[in-house]
């Protein structure tokens, strides 16, 4: 995906390129700073990842607009550039700051939308900055939220785009530095606001992108992080709950109230029948709870900070081999985990961006990882995910899994002990000889490969094409399963999901047995959120 760059020149109103190009610039400064940012973060918990969060949210903006970009011919205008951007980033915020970036942005849209000269822009950030202390339940000094406001107040008499961009930046600057006399645990670090610099960064790739030049780093020193054991942990609550969710006005307003009384750092973003949730907790399933009772909650992120705390320590050492696989249902998530395996969720007509495939070849912490995509339609999200890894020095192989059961059977011959090149090319193999096929139940009347079906037919899909077209789940499984074993196998997998009739699974172990006598089969359970039946031939 490129990355357009604006042309260098002082620009009088921003259009839909400035902003494709401001996108563009932001993202590559939070990747280069991510680590710096990380590495600051003390508040509202010291756990290192707001540089991350900040870098995963402002990739999910831009890929929203060059998703908007990719579509238009020539180009989309100016108003459906910024919406883009900002609903890229409600769908894609991560952590506290990401989170509140995503309101700032999704502000900014709002008046952006109507005009993009300079009164407009310094409007926008007003208006920013207004919204995103109205997210936040208890708004606290110090931090990005100071930030914003700062540089709202700097540029608020507004005047050309230029000279409103350069005192909005400068403003955060000046901000940012005062932050450690704002905030206790920042001035015991010795450190400026994490999400306050990532805001500035932003800042700063605006001021690029309209005068075509970088703007001079900040003149005072340096603030370097103290040593952790001069830092303290803050006591608070252990899980990070972070979700999107659809629900109306009224709802998140009650919603609010219940999580406000069960834990902090509440932020909750978004509009329009759209939000974004993140809240610190002790009890991480009444937050969830809390979703249910509200609306729909989807994209559901449950974050341990202590055994966050502890990865982190352990960064020092990193395994040398680890694979990464994404799953559809929680039991087959359980299963590659047992076996080692980093496991990446997909929820029923959801599949993984890939800033979560990144996030998990991240957290399997190794020198070498084996990305096991698992569906067709991932391999080049997952392809992207991976090249973005080696970036990082991180040596990836993509085995091309189309399907789970092809997955479990690349992982049943993972040898870690082996030579790198040897494993990938043995779970290769194994991957291969797996025929694949899955039962689904048609959603409308439609033209298939094996003819027309109605709503409620049970489809039977052998390597994602429709071969069996039936209404009975039992006797168009026996027939897929037939098709299969005409052309030979030695061992059947079948893989099931919580809603899938019980009998399902021994009826076609007899009818295996009954006739294929040389043929082994075993059976697991998927869980929820899977497909009624997944069928793998080696």
């Amino acid at each position: 995906m490129s990355r357009a760059l604006h042309p260098f020149e002082e620009l009088v109103e921003l259009d839909a390129e400035a902003v494709r190009s401001w996108c563009a610039r932001s993202l590559d400064a939070l990747g280069r700073e991510r680590e710096e940012i990380d590495a600051i973060n003390v508040y509202p918990v010291a756990d290192g990842d707001t540089g991350t969060n900040l870098y995963l949210t402002a990739e999910a903006a831009h890929q929203a607009v060059e998703a908007v970009f990719a579509a238009s011919a020539p180009t989309p205008d100016t108003a459906e550039t910024v919406r883009a951007m900002a609903h890229g980033a409600l769908l894609g915020a991560r952590g506290n700051s990401g989170t509140i970036l995503s309101q700032l942005l999704r502000g900014m849209a709002g008046v952006l939308a109507d005009g993009c000269d300079g009164d407009h822009l310094a409007r926008a950030l007003g208006e920013a900055a207004g919204a995103a202390r109205r997210a936040v339940a208890h708004p606290v000094e110090g931090t990005i939220l100071t930030v914003a406001s700062a540089a709202a107040g700097a540029c608020a008499a507004g005047g050309g785009l230029v000279d409103v961009a350069r005192n909005a930046h400068d403003g955060a600057r000046n901000a940012l530095a005062a932050t450690p006399g704002q905030l206790d645990v920042l001035e015991r670090a010795g450190v400026v606001d994490a999400g306050g610099r990532g805001l500035v960064t932003v800042l700063s790739a605006l001021l690029e992108t309209v005068t075509g030049q970088t703007p001079p780093p900040a003149a005072e020193a340096p603030i370097t992080p103290a040593p952790p054991e001069d830092c303290p942990a803050e006591d608070g609550p252990a899980y990070e709950v972070i979700y999107l969710l659809e629900a109306g006005d009224e709802a998140v307003e009650l919603l609010r109230s219940r999580l406000d009384a069960l834990g902090e750092s509440l932020v909750v973003v978004g509009g329009d029948g759209l939000w974004n949730v993140h809240v610190h907790v002790d009890d991480a399933g009444a937050a969830v709870e809390a979703g249910v009772e509200a609306g729909r909650p989807h994209r559901i992120r449950i974050t341990h900070f202590a055994a966050d705390s502890a990865a982190a320590s352990a960064r020092g050492e990193r395994a040398q081999r680890a694979v990464v696989a994404v799953v559809p249902g929680e039991g087959l998530a359980g299963l590659c985990a047992e076996a080692g395996a980093t496991t990446v969720r997909t929820l029923p007509g959801e599949q993984p961006a890939g800033d979560e495939l990144l996030d998990a070849i991240r957290r399997a912490h190794a020198r070498e990882v084996v990305l096991l995509p698992n569906d067709t339609d991932l391999r080049q999200t997952a392809a992207a995910a991976a090249e973005r890894a080696r970036a990082e020095g991180i040596r990836v192989a993509l085995i091309p899994t189309r399907a789970a059961v092809q997955g479990i059977a690349a992982l049943a011959v993972h040898e870690p002990d082996r030579r790198f090149d040897e494993d990938v090319v043995a779970m290769t193999a194994a991957a291969g000889a797996t025929r694949y096929a899955e039962l689904a139940v048609a959603e409308r009347q439609s033209f298939t490969s094996a003819g027309v079906c109605q709503a409620g037919d049970i489809l039977g899909l052998i390597e994602g094409d429709v071969a069996v077209i039936g209404t009975d789940l039992t006797e168009t499984a026996r027939t897929v399963l037939d098709r299969m074993l005409s052309a030979g196998g030695e061992l059947v997998t079948l893989v099931v999901a919580d809603d899938t009739p019980p009998g399902l699974a021994p009826d076609l172990e007899a009818h295996v047995r009954r006739g294929y006598l040389a043929v082994d089969t075993t059976t697991y359970h998927a869980g929820a959120g899977a497909p009624p039946l997944l069928i793998g031939v080696e």
